[in-house]
């Protein structure tokens, strides 16, 4: 499986305090069954150069070698909606026009179609964050289903089909998984003791609402169309 969206490099925001826990990360990741992580580091007003991302994936894929942990890091961003149009190219997912999108965690704003329309007119396929944990969203998942068309792509948290996030964010997650407009499904993992990188029980859970096939590509080929930088339509 590959991991979209996880939050592992060390000491930049609410990930992973130091390496050590970087790597007891991706062991995690690893014995669930996920052999690829895009780093997701948090980019809002405090912006983080990309330099310092691709160095810090250069670093953790050195220790998981040097500890024979078979996890491949890629580069990535979890990119504030709001961020100056002109810095998107730094926070792609691994040099791919994919892109990340994080909404405000409080509301949808009125301005988020021509966010993502603006960044789509730039080249960029915006993926929308754990849209199923928005408020706005979960009191009118329609607000989302709006905002969609077939450049724009919805990935959902693991944590949220198991209803670690609440009941109300894990129907939210079925309804959308059930209305075909999931394309990927990732573990937004902050550490290795709380939100963990683990795919296989969301995955689990998603396979009894739509299928084991079709839950499948959400954690495997449409993640692989990502980081390949591959076409991917949204359903």
């Amino acid at each position: 499986m590959i991991d979209i969206h996880c939050h592992i490099l060390p000491g930049i925001d609410d990930g992973p305090a130091d390496i050590v826990e970087s790597v007891e990360m991706a062991r995690t990741a690893y014995r669930d069954g996920i052999t690829m992580i895009v780093a997701t580091p948090h980019i809002s007003e405090k912006l983080l150069p990309a330099g310092e991302i691709a160095a810090g994936v250069d670093a953790l894929n050195h220790r998981l070698r040097d500890q024979h942990i078979p996890v491949t890091v890629l580069r990535g961003a979890d990119v504030n909606a709001f961020i100056d149009p002109a810095l998107l190219a730094n926070y792609v997912v691994q040099g791919t026009n994919y892109i990340l999108v994080e909404f405000p965690h409080s509301h949808l704003p009125i301005r988020a179609r021509s966010i993502l329309f603006n960044m789509t007119v730039q080249g960029f396929r915006p993926i929308i964050t754990h849209p199923e944990r928005n408020p706005s969203i979960i009191g009118n998942p329609g607000l989302l289903l709006d905002l969609l068309d077939s450049n724009s792509l919805v990935q959902i948290t693991a944590d949220s089909l198991t209803g670690e996030f609440g009941a109300e964010a894990q129907q939210c997650a079925f309804y959308l998984l059930e209305r075909g407009v999931v394309s990927l499904i990732a573990t937004d993992a902050h550490s290795n003791s709380w939100r963990r990188p683990i795919l296989s029980q969301g995955l689990r859970v998603a396979g009894d609402r739509i299928g084991g096939e079709r839950a499948s590509k959400l954690v495997t080929e449409n993640p692989q169309a990502v980081i390949s930088g591959s076409p991917l339509y949204a359903p």
